[in-house]
This record gives structure tokens, C-alpha cells and sequence, in this order.
């Protein structure tokens, strides 16, 4: 199979708003060409805001997770600290910003592992993935976030072994957290 790095890009011919639930999301249908001449009448692609996602650890390692209901699957779910960024934020001030709500701790060593896109066919925003090393109790919690949440201090082991038994339902914490997993089993390795 040949390497192709000069794969063109769709057009699109037409856009039509179908939703708008604005400030979280827009749906959109569009007409596209493909480079080989066919039209898709009906490719839809979803817009809502860029989110953060927070792999923060404490002074001697431990993880920061969250426990709360998610409504989407129905149930009580583990998941890292994460939340939209507001319009003329920086991702690492939203990063930052965040984990103080929906933690109280502040501080830290923070170091960007990158921005990616949800859904490659759909859109639904990127997420920003932040390490956050070092953080301490520095604030009360914010208890103006839809959810009731439970905060906990785990042994990053714990929240792999959550991960494996399925205890960690969105595919962003788990990303987010083995995209920062091995980048510190990484720097161990070269130390």
C-alpha cells in the first residue's frame, strides 16, 4: 500500500443549519463532492465548543478522578476533570480553570500533550489533554456544575485497573489518561 500524503479534500457545496442548541452544539447537513465526482447529498457534521481534559497529579502521584451520574449512558461513571473552554480563553486557563472548580486544587506543574479531534468524520470540537503534576488542595469546589461529583485521590494503577474493568466509560479520560501514562513511563525510561 503506497504512502499517500497528498489524499484531496472534499468540497463542500452546499451547508444548511439543521440545529442550533447553541451555546453546546449546531448540527449541520452538507452536499459534498468527493475527488472522484460522486455527491453525498446528506454528510452531517457537528459543531460544539473545544473542551479540556486534566490528567492532574498530586505531589506523590496520585490520580485526580471524578465519580458522578452521567446522563448519555445512564449511569454512574469514573472520569478525569474536564470542561469547555469559554469564548477568548486559553486552553491551559481553561485547563487550570477547571480543575479548580470541579476539584479545588490549584498549582502545578502544567505541560500540554496535545489537541485532537473527537470524531474524525463528524467533528464535536478538539480536546486539549493537560498534565497537571504537583497540584494541592488550593480552594472550594464550585457547586455550580450540573452534577453531583465525588473527587478522589487514586493510585494511577487504580484508574488503569478502572479503565481495563470498565469502570471508565468516556473514551476522552481514557485517551487522556494513557496519552499521559506513557508519556511519563516515557520520561522514566530516559531518566
Amino acid at each position: 500500500m503506497a504512502d499517500r500524503q497528498d489524499f484531496p479534500a472534499w468540497q463542500v457545496i452546499h451547508r444548511r443549519q439543521v440545529a442550533d442548541a447553541s451555546p453546546w452544539l449546531r448540527l449541520w447537513v452538507e452536499t459534498i463532492r468527493l475527488p472522484d465526482g460522486r455527491i453525498i447529498d446528506d454528510y452531517y457534521t457537528l459543531d460544539i465548543p473545544d473542551f479540556v481534559v486534566i490528567v492532574a497529579l498530586t505531589p506523590n502521584g496520585d490520580l485526580l478522578a471524578e465519580r458522578f451520574y452521567r446522563h448519555s449512558p445512564r449511569r454512574v461513571v469514573l472520569s478525569l476533570p474536564a470542561g469547555y473552554i469559554k469564548e477568548g480563553e486559553s486552553p491551559l486557563i481553561a485547563a487550570q480553570r477547571e480543575l479548580a472548580e470541579e476539584t479545588g486544587y490549584t498549582g502545578g506543574d502544567w505541560q500540554a500533550l496535545g489537541a485532537f479531534t473527537v470524531d474524525g468524520n463528524r467533528g464535536a470540537g478538539s480536546a486539549h489533554i493537560f498534565l497537571a503534576r504537583g497540584v494541592e488542595p488550593g480552594m472550594p469546589l464550585d457547586d455550580d456544575d450540573l452534577e453531583e461529583r465525588q473527587v478522589l485521590l487514586m493510585p494511577q494503577q487504580e484508574f488503569l485497573g478502572a479503565i481495563q474493568s470498565g469502570g471508565v466509560r468516556e473514551l476522552v479520560s481514557i485517551g487522556s489518561f494513557l496519552l499521559a501514562y506513557t508519556h511519563l513511563a516515557q520520561e522514566v525510561t530516559h531518566v
